[in-house]
């Protein structure tokens, strides 16, 4: 892509509003000291010492940091718990400049959270410890349910584009219930010029006439079932080019270090990852990758040239270590860039 065509997309960016809608967590990290470790009297166990703790929204929340690094209006509809874990995303959240107005909270439901115990050695070095996730492990109530649903209808004609974000593996335990897909389904059949896009750990196969941006395992699950063995990169393609024909609507399937392609009507198109030295963090990289993605086709790219743009934009993200970074058009622009003289040279 040729800088300048690069420009004009990114600069329709700020005029652009896009809904997200999906699972937001609250990524609570619990930075703890080793060395000021204690033995407990009561139990004989040692007793973690915590000297500071991070909250950042995580899953659908990592994807509304990346559209509001690029300058895109966002519209977040979740469901939350009135606790205090959904005080500290809200807080995060706003905090970012996202439209919380359709935001439902509710006094039976808890906030999803991935609380990260992060051990500090005495040389300043970190390292996770097990996880502990909080989640909602019973059916959304269909009251929600009818919420949502409302909330979809009335936003529709505000937003030039759609994120759907499936987080939650348990089925119908997280925002995006069986009821609610085909709901977002109908929905992208009645609004043609609205960008609608869905990404899932488990049910992307699932999902009718939206963009799919599944990476390697979930689109081979999605066709082959769950018990699948190795696969070349040849079934893994064949597996893609299946869900676009499924969907009806362009799929980018993801590969890590080698890119992705894009199923689409004129063909599958690889587009090769951006080339980075040093050590990288692919923590969040495929949520950079679907906020450019969306963004750019928001914006009037085409199919490759918004692959290309959520490749640029993961490529700023995993040079950014210990962290779940974000992507500016200013980081995208001069990244392009520096590949482009790599290419030169």
């Amino acid at each position: 892509m040729r800088p300048d065509r690069l420009a004009t997309i990114l600069s329709v960016f700020p005029s652009r509003v896009v809904l997200v809608v999906g699972d937001f967590f609250l990524d609570k990290y619990l930075i703890i000291e080793h060395s000021l470790a204690e033995i407990s009297l009561e139990t004989g166990l040692e007793a973690h010492q915590v000297v500071d703790v991070r909250c950042s929204p995580g899953a659908a929340g990592t994807v509304t940091n990346n559209l509001r690094a690029m300058g895109v209006r966002v519209i977040a509809l979740t469901v939350i718990g009135d606790d205090g874990e959904g005080f500290e995303l809200l807080k995060k959240l706003e905090a970012s400049g996202v439209d919380l107005d359709a935001l439902i909270i509710r006094d039976d439901r808890v906030t999803p959270t991935y609380t990260k115990p992060m051990l500090r050695e005495p040389d300043g070095t970190q390292h996770e410890l097990n996880r502990l996730d909080i989640k909602n492990r019973t059916k959304t109530p269909a009251a929600v349910e009818d919420k949502l649903i409302a909330a979809l209808r009335g936003l529709l004609p505000r937003v030039h584009g759609v994120i759907i974000a499936d987080q939650v593996p348990e089925a119908d335990c997280g925002v995006i219930t069986e009821r609610v897909r085909e709901e977002l389904c109908s929905l992208a059949r009645a609004y043609p010029t609205v960008v609608f896009a869905a990404d899932s750990r488990e049910r992307i196969g699932l999902f009718e006439d939206v963009i799919l941006k599944p990476n390697a395992r979930e689109a081979t699950r999605a066709v082959r079932g769950p018990h699948i063995g190795q696969l070349d990169r040849a079934d893994v393609l064949a597996c893609g080019e299946m869900l676009y024909r499924r969907a009806g609507q362009p799929v980018f399937l993801t590969l890590g270090a080698d890119g992705l392609v894009a199923f689409h009507m004129d063909g599958p198109t690889a587009i090769p990852a951006v080339k980075v030295s040093g050590p990288i963090d692919i923590v969040g990289a495929g949520d950079a990758t679907m906020a450019g993605i969306v963004s750019a086709l928001c914006s009037g790219a085409t199919v490759p040239e918004a692959g290309e743009i959520g490749c640029l934009a993961a490529g700023v993200t995993i040079q950014q270590i210990g962290t779940t970074g974000t992507a500016s058009c200013s980081q995208i622009i001069a990244l392009h860039a520096e590949q482009s003289q790599m290419k030169a040279g």
